[in-house]
């Protein structure tokens, strides 16, 4: 029986792409700073020249999935994270905007077979998106831990 899981110490040969959502960038910067301070600290070369990692920047939540699809129909990124915050407002909008995220997402991982990691806050209030931030802790840096383990697990399982 073959056991396969992947290990956040092996970050060498991963090219990561990070899409951001800028609407609620007070909320999606902060979970930007924590994810490259992850990677950073497992091994990744966050640096401005750095040939490890590429960020783009996307108008809202709902824009994610797209430059996604071109980023890992680009075959050069090993895995993919996506960070946005949508938060409840009083009207539909909310669960237009995360629904179609949240399945757009999962299509570009499965129709590419690259792991595309999910850090979209969804909220109620800002307070709480702002608490997911970095004011009690920060999620960035667990989609980036969940991004290092999805890349080399893809790496350690045998090809097609």
């Amino acid at each position: 029986m073959a056991t396969f899981e992947g290990r956040f110490s092996d970050a060498s040969g991963l090219r990561i792409g990070v899409i951001v959502a800028r609407f609620n960038d007070l909320v999606t910067a902060k979970l930007l700073s924590g994810c490259l301070d992850c990677l950073k600290r497992h091994g990744i070369d966050v640096s401005d020249t750095s040939s490890q990692l590429d960020v783009a920047w996307v108008p809202g939540s709902f824009e994610l999935p797209i430059v996604a699809q071109q980023m890992a129909r680009s075959r050069q990124y090993q895995v993919l994270i996506t960070l946005g915050a949508v938060i409840r407002g009083d009207t539909p909008h909310f669960d237009v905007v995360v629904a179609e995220a949240s399945k757009g997402v999962a299509t570009v991982a499965r129709d590419n077979a690259v792991p595309v990691i999910f850090g979209v806050l969804t909220t109620d209030t800002m307070q709480q998106a702002l608490e997911r931030a970095g004011i009690k802790s920060n999620l960035g840096w667990s989609y980036a831990l969940e991004a290092l383990e999805m890349g080399s697990l893809m790496k350690a399982l045998p090809s097609a």
